[in-house]
């Protein structure tokens, strides 16, 4: 079958990126990762390993330190740290072809958007769900899932039937290369219900450095995960994204079961003494609450005491 997509670059080549690109590679298409010189070298010198279902597998690929990589990619996968969209969105701009197409693969409900001010090209938010890490550069260790949920950034682009075209082409490009994906109509909904999760998971996971199945064990921290996914529901709905409470807190509590062995992105960051994405996530509920007056107290105390940490660790 031909696609449409014939050359790929995944910018912010961390865990995520490198497992998306891995898979797309192992099915013959052609990838180019873009990530930090550690990370590009060990690429370089034995192949990306990937460690998946009990096994290593060794998957060539391109891999550069430089954004100007981009260049004749038809398709973007942006995956870079929330923190650093804004900078890394207005660098990748001048390098990007006409025709291509920015997938944000990112945490938090404001990357798409601020992607797409700095590009003219069309840019599709994608909603992620895979459990990944990088226990050393060059390789990428796969926990579980590995599906998106896409859809149109805005109202303009879901009356816009080239937009409609395009995800279709994604889906099918990414189905070659076994990895599910689901266009959705509302697909901010999506990325909200993904933030509820974020911010119901990643920071106590970090506190404590413990997996998702440890936090399901304790009632008290159950508790306090309600506590947080009914504030983040509270806030969806002041920005007119309806989240219902029920489906919420059944969604988050099945996370654990799906991946009882994760330890969130944040605790990774923080056991590697790396800045997280916190500001993103519970750092975004407080901050919106604030400016639409909704109560966010179990969001401000997990947020403030991972800023504690890191602030500690000498992280920013």
């Amino acid at each position: 079958m031909t696609h449409r997509f014939h050359a790929v670059a995944v910018v912010g080549a961390g865990s995520v990126g490198s497992f998306f690109g891995a898979m797309l590679a192992r099915a013959r298409h052609r990838v180019t990762l873009i990530g930090r010189a550690a990370h590009v070298q060990a690429v370089e010198r034995e192949g990306l390993r990937l460690d998946m279902a009990g096994r290593i597998e060794a998957v060539r690929i391109a891999a550069s330190v430089d954004l100007a990589a981009v260049r004749g990619a038809d398709l973007v996968l942006f995956c870079v740290k929330s923190t650093d969209t804004d900078a890394v969105a207005r660098q990748m701009a001048p390098h990007l072809d006409a025709g291509a197409l920015v997938l944000s693969l990112q945490n938090g409900v404001e990357n798409a958007p601020t992607i797409a001010r700095h590009v003219r090209q069309t840019v599709v938010p994608a909603v992620v769900y895979v459990a990944t890490a990088m226990p050393e550069p060059g390789c990428v260790k796969h926990y579980g899932r590995g599906d998106l949920v896409i859809g149109p950034l805005d109202a303009a682009a879901s009356r816009d039937a080239s937009v409609a075209t395009t995800l279709q082409d994604l889906v099918d490009f990414f189905a070659s290369a076994q990895l599910p994906v689901r266009i959705s109509i509302d697909v901010m909904a999506e990325l909200w219900s993904k933030l509820m999760v974020n911010c119901a998971y990643n920071a106590i996971s970090g506190l404590a450095q413990a997996t998702y199945a440890q936090l399901a064990t304790m009632p008290s921290i159950r508790e306090l995960q309600h506590a947080v996914v009914a504030e983040v529901v509270a806030l969806a709905a002041a920005e007119g994204v309806s989240l219902p409470l029920l489906p919420s807190l059944e969604a988050m509590e099945s996370i654990a079961g799906a991946m009882p062995g994760q330890l969130s992105s944040t605790a990774q960051d923080m056991s590697r003494r790396k800045p997280s994405e916190i500001d993103h996530l519970n750092g975004f509920v407080v901050r919106r609450g604030r400016e639409l007056g909704i109560a966010t107290p179990a969001n401000q105390a997990l947020y403030a005491l991972v800023k504690l940490v890191e602030t500690a660790h000498g992280g920013r």
